[in-house]
This record gives C-alpha cells, sequence and structure tokens, in this order.
C-alpha cells in the first residue's frame, strides 16, 4: 500500500466523473471556476480570455500522444520557463510521472466512447509532506484560440497543460507559480528531496578525485529514480538565452536523461587513449540549440563509432534536443547542479530518510517558547525547536532540508510568500538527551543558507556521534509551520528534543533527583604507552559517571590521538566521580593504558586542562605514561547546559 492520499477540497474524482456521466454533463469545477480570480491575485490579462475545453482548441485531442518525453514543450505568452523544465524532468523517469498522472489511460479521450468522457481530470502532488489529489475540469485559458500557459509542440497533447492547472489550483491561481524555483516544483511533483551544488564551487574541473566521486553520487540517484538538471548562469538579465561559444544557453535548464560509465573494448581504448568513457546525455525541453562540443551529433567522437559501438556502448538519442557530453565537459559548462534523489521507496528495508513537521510558536513562558530567531540572537536562539540524529559511520554524506509552509495563498491579504528560514547543526554530547541551553563546549558543525526561499538545505560529509539541528527564522517571535526532512544512506534516527532537564518521578526521588549536571569534552590523549617500539596502538576513550558510561571512536595506530568526544552527565551529587579511561583496542583483549578521576564541582576552573594518566584506583593512584587533555563545565542549575 501506498502513502495516505489527501483529497483537496474534498473532491472525490470517480465520484464527481461518475455523476457528470450520469447527467450527460462535462464537468464544472465549482472551487476553480473559468474567470479572473483563477488567473492571478489582483490584476486583469490584457486582451480578451476565453476558457476552452480541448475538443473546441483541436481536432482529436489527448492527454499523452506516445511517448510523454518525445515532444517539446511551449511556456507560452503568460507561461512559467521554470515549469516547462520541470515537466522535462519528470517525463525522463516513468515511476515519477506515473504518480503524478495516475492511470492516465483512464483519464485518457477515448474517440470511440464520447460519452464515457466526463471533461474531468486528477493529478497528485507531494504538498508539505502529503501526497494529495486535486481534481480539475479541462477549460483552459487562451487568448484568441492560443494557449496562454504551457502547451506541447503536439498541439493535440494536453497533460501539461492540464497539469499545471491543477498546480496553480493547488497554489491558489496561476500567478502563484510566479516565484517557485525548479527544484520547488520537482519536489511538489515527486516528492523527492534537492539539493543544489555549485560546480564552480565544488572544482570539479580541478579536483580528479571530486569529480569522479561526483560522478558517483549522479549515476547512483539517477539509476534509484532520481531527476537531475543544470544550467549556466547568466550574469545578467541581457545575456539570458544567449548561446555560448558551444551552442548551450545561459539561463537556461536541461535536463539529464542518462547517464553511463562504459567500459571500453581494445580497439576503442586505442581511439580514445582511455579505457572507461564517464558521460552524461542531456535534453534541451525546447528542442533546439543542443551542444556543439566534442560528443556532439557532428562531431568526430562519433565518426569513430560504427552503429554496432553505439548499440552496444549503450549511447543513442531517442529524441530531439538531446545530445551526450563527456564528465569533464559537463563539469566545464555547467555552473548549478540540481540533484533530486528518490525517497519514497525504503532499499533493502533500511530507512534512508527521516522527516518530522514542526512549529515555530510563541509563548509567554521562555521554557515554552519555541521562536527565538536565528543564531545572532544569542539570548533566545535556542529557544528554537531542537532536533538530535545520530550519524552511526565516518563518513556519511548527509543531506539536510528545510522547507516552510508555502504562504503564497495568502498572498491576497498581502501577507509574505515566504519568511527567511534557516538552521543551524551543532556537534554534540553522544549521550545527550535533552535540549541545549548554552552552547559552551558544542562544535558549530554547519550552517544552511538564511533566505526567504521556500526551503534551505545544507548537505555535508559527517563524521560518527550526535548533532542537534535547530531550525530558525531570521526574526524571533514569528509562528509558522516547517518540515524537516533528513537523508543519509545509513538510518540517522531523528527525534526531536522537547525536555529540558530529567522528569520528576518516584524512581527519580527514591534514587535521588540530579542535582548537578556536568559537561565534559575530551580533547586528545598524548604520549600514550607504548611497551616496545614496533606495537602498534589504537587508542579509544571510555567516559563514566556511575553505571553510565560513553565510547568514543577508536583511533588508529597512534600514541597521539585527538578525540574531541563530549559527554553530559546528570549526577545526584558531586561524590559521584567521572572517571575517564583510555583502552587500547586489541583483537582478543582490550588493553588499559589509563585514567583520571573528577570530581567536576560546580565551581572548579571550567579552561582547559591536562593531566597525567594514571593507574586504576582514584585520583592518588600511581602515574602512568601519558596524558589528557579535557575542559570539563559544571553546574547546579540543570537548565544551564
Amino acid at each position: 500500500m501506498g502513502p495516505p492520499l489527501k483529497l483537496f477540497k474534498n473532491q472525490k474524482y470517480q465520484e464527481l466523473k461518475q455523476e457528470c456521466i450520469k447527467d450527460s454533463r462535462l464537468f464544472c469545477d465549482p472551487t476553480f471556476l473559468p474567470e479572473n480570480d483563477s488567473l492571478f491575485y489582483n490584476r486583469l490579462l490584457p486582451g480578451k480570455v476565453v476558457w476552452k475545453r480541448p475538443q473546441d482548441i483541436c481536432d482529436d485531442p489527448h492527454l499523452i500522444v506516445g511517448n510523454i518525453s518525445n515532444h517539446q514543450l511551449i511556456q507560452g505568452r503568460l507561461g512559467h520557463k521554470p515549469i516547462i523544465s520541470a515537466f522535462s524532468c519528470l517525463a525522463v523517469q516513468e515511476s515519477h510521472w506515473t504518480k503524478t498522472i495516475p492511470n492516465h489511460k483512464e483519464q485518457e479521450w477515448d474517440p470511440r466512447k464520447p460519452d464515457k468522457y466526463a471533461g474531468i481530470f486528477r493529478f497528485r502532488f507531494w504538498h508539505f509532506g502529503e501526497w494529495t489529489e486535486v481534481v480539475i475540469d479541462d477549460l483552459l485559458p487562451t487568448i484568441n484560440g492560443d494557449l496562454v500557459f504551457s502547451f506541447s509542440t503536439s498541439m493535440n497533447e494536453f497533460w501539461n497543460a492540464l497539469l499545471e492547472k491543477a498546480y496553480a489550483k493547488l497554489l491558489g491561481c496561476y500567478e502563484a507559480l510566479d516565484g517557485l524555483t525548479i527544484t520547488d516544483i520537482i519536489v511538489d511533483f515527486t516528492g523527492t528531496l534537492a539539493e543544489t551544488v555549485d560546480m564552480q564551487k565544488g572544482r570539479y574541473t580541478e579536483l580528479v578525485e571530486e569529480k569522479y566521486k561526483l560522478f558517483g553520487e549522479l549515476y547512483k540517484t539517477f539509476t534509484k529514480g532520481g531527476l537531475i538538471c543544470c544550467s549556466i548562469e547568466s550574469p545578467n538579465q541581457e545575456e539570458q538565452e544567449v548561446e555560448t561559444d558551444w551552442g548551450l544557453l545561459k539561463g537556461h535548464t536541461y535536463t539529464m536523461t542518462d547517464i553511463r560509465k562504459i567500459r571500453l573494448g581494445e580497439r576503442l581504448v586505442e581511439v580514445f587513449s582511455a579505457e572507461k568513457l564517464y558521460m552524461v546525455r542531456l535534453r534541451n525541453p525546447l528542442g533546439r540549440q543542443e551542444w556543439s562540443g566534442p560528443w556532439s551529433e557532428i562531431s568526430e567522437e562519433w565518426q569513430q563509432l560504427t552503429a554496432a559501438d553505439r548499440k552496444n556502448l549503450g549511447l543513442i538519442m531517442s529524441d530531439d534536443g538531446e545530445f551526450w557530453m563527456s564528465l569533464e565537459d559537463f563539469c566545464r559548462n555547467f555552473h548549478k547542479l540540481n540533484v533530486c534523489r528518490n525517497v519514497n521507496n525504503p532499499i533493502f528495508g533500511r530507512k534512508e530518510l527521516e522527516s518530522v513537521l514542526g512549529c515555530w510558536t510563541v509563548d509567554d513562558d521562555p521554557l515554552m517558547n519555541r521562536s527565538g530567531g536565528c543564531y545572532n540572537n544569542r539570548d533566545t536562539f535556542l529557544q528554537n525547536p531542537q532536533y538530535i540524529f545520530t550519524v552511526p559511520e565516518d563518513g556519511h554524506k548527509v543531506i539536510m532540508s528545510l522547507q516552510q509552509k508555502d504562504l503564497r495563498t495568502y498572498r491576497r491579504m498581502g501577507r509574505p510568500d515566504n519568511y527567511i528560514i534557516g538552521f543551524e547543526l551543532f556537534k554534540v554530547e553522544m549521550n545527550r538527551k535533552f535540549r541545549l541551553h548554552h552552547l559552551y563546549i558544542q562544535e558549530r558543525a554547519g550552517t544552511s543558507t538564511y533566505i526567504d526561499t521556500r526551503t534551505v538545505f545544507l548537505s555535508k560529509y559527517l563524521k560518527k556521534g550526535n548533532y542537534v539541528l535547530v531550525p530558525t527564522m531570521f526574526q524571533h517571535g514569528r509562528t509558522s509551520e516547517f518540515l524537516l526532512r533528513i537523508f543519509s544512506e545509513v538510518p540517522v534516527q531523528l527525534r526531536e528534543l522537547t525536555l529540558d532537564m530529567p522528569k520528576m518521578s518516584c524512581w527519580n526521588l527514591a534514587r535521588g533527583y540530579p542535582k548537578v549536571v556536568t559537561q565534559i569534552t575530551v580533547h586528545s590523549a598524548e604520549g600514550l604507552e607504548k611497551k616496545y617500539a614496533n606495537e602498534t596502538v589504537n587508542p579509544y576513550l571510555v567516559i563514566k559517571c556511575g553505571k553510565e558510561e560513553v565510547r568514543s571512536p577508536v583511533q588508529k595506530n597512534t600514541v597521539h590521538a585527538i578525540f574531541d568526544t563530549q559527554a553530559i552527565f546528570y549526577r545526584r551529587t558531586t561524590d559521584i566521580p567521572i572517571i575517564i579511561q583510555v583502552w587500547n583496542s586489541r583483537k582478543f583483549c582490550d588493553q588499559f593504558l589509563g585514567q583520571v578521576t573528577l570530581d567536576a564541582d560546580p565551581s572548579d576552573c571550567r579552561d582547559l586542562k591536562s593531566l597525567y594518566l594514571r593507574k586504576k584506583g582514584g585520583p592518588t593512584a600511581k602515574v602512568k605514561q601519558g596524558h589528557i587533555s579535557f575542559k570539563v563545565i559544571s553546574s547546579d542549575d540543570l537548565t544551564e547546559l
């Protein structure tokens, strides 16, 4: 079974269709009437708009003619350029467009059964975390018989025009599509998770390893059903759609339709002086201005290949406007890459996406207020909602996406479309269970852009550990809803931190409610014991407090280990010491290298300290070789840390 489906305006497609067929009439949608308010918020369109049904526009109309990706799409006199690119992207992956256009054959015109056509269609969108079905009639705005918004070069094909109308209805009117980015639209069509890659900042033409890592990510994304598009930046409006020396258009979005790593046979290795080709196939939705460099249709590279070579290598072009490029030329010519990952299907039962709905709320009680503003508002910043997740292994890419609820439906009331939003990421203690209250030792691991777009994101390779993500509006004291999504190839167990301190309970009262909270960061362990010169030492930490303990990752083959391991403990009394032990990880039996014992009293100095390791037995035990550097902070205010 798929995810639950929400019915927009509570309209039930099958019931409405059957009613129309029974009454021998065509559907006219009472919730999105053929009038100016469905087009614009507060302006009139110059020229007389006539809403027409497809059979009044052309002979033999169809929802889809042939293959959905075979025809070019035109944005029309008032169309929206990003939506044409999004349509082109959508058409690449059948698993996506058949979900957006459900049961398309059942919705199709059938000239043999004209009495079964009711002028009603349905489309599905991923709308703020919910799959939503939108029902429309087939009345489309025209001027002088021509469609005002998008249309297909196959003049009797209407899937894109009807899909655009359904999308406009979902957002309020056609004008609501203004200002949406291509990634906004693709995400709404597919539920994918979008990431924008700055190709120049990534220096992929200079850094060979990064270039092939990018290819690997794109290949994995595409083969898992993701959608990818790219563009060349235009420095100003005058250069929009200006052709480059190699035939590409500035400010124009191209869709990736294939990506291949090709192993060459012996003859072709000699021809191309390489064992492998890394190739991408792109498509111009307008079907013109194709690439004219290497691997373009008339280039010498193609002349080296026989028809059999092309077929065997899979280097084929099925549509007008398609062309192949090498990875090198792709990285050199394009500036921005939009990667939309398919996150709807768990891989082998493993959940790659975590998501949660939340909200910024205002309350007179500071402990209940959840709208603290951005990081600049140091006094209130940590009043925002806080979410913790765990990265179980080093070196995994984590993509974090924060989407605010779209406010454009309130534009008629004068409200802004979007607030300025962003988020901060902190590496925190390995055993943190309660909200952050002050940032003394936490590492600021990342920050998103702060901007008034619908969605902001951050993509980072993170080390093993716990991370707290704090979503914020730029200004404090405002209310709104948001959707937080985190993608990783390893499960990260996203959950909200709601409690400020341990709960009062009969169990806590019986064994003693905590009176002291202690944070500790162990920076390093140096000069560790090595029994003989060629011995391998793989140190790790165990930080103990009573029955609770935290274990650090193992550092490989070093006697000077950098840990930066954090822990936090809630203690009934300072009589319960904190013990930091250093161990050597070995194949059969780990070796104890030494420990330090701390009272960690609230009156103790909070600066970085260094202590020699000792044998087991407390702070007066015999000194061993090596020392550790650490910082410890204790407070009798449980909400200070």
